[in-house]
């Protein structure tokens, strides 16, 4: 039996997906969004802005949270992103 398991391997960071929830006109998402930027542009990692009055599950889940960063499809964190975090977070 040679190497790991591909199930337990690492993602590299291509195969990650950051996703920013938030709305128009939101500057906490607007700052959020430059981290996400900043990270995702140095990590080579996807993201996507999804918007809250868009998505009424995202509108019942994530309301009184946004900005919602999500890493893979799980919360990471809401509110303000902290960019070692979030690099952090990536790269493990």
């Amino acid at each position: 039996m040679g190497g790991m398991s591909p199930l337990f391997r690492r993602k590299s960071p291509q195969e990650r997906v950051v996703t920013l929830i938030g709305k128009p006109g939101c500057h906490l998402c607007d700052d959020a969004q430059i981290v996400i930027e900043n990270v995702c542009g140095d990590l080579g990692v996807p993201w996507e802005r999804k918007d809250i009055t868009q998505d009424q599950g995202l509108h019942d889940q994530y309301w009184e949270q946004i900005p919602v960063v999500l890493v893979d499809g799980r919360q990471h964190t809401f509110w303000r992103v902290d960019e070692q975090r979030l690099r952090k977070a990536l790269t493990d």
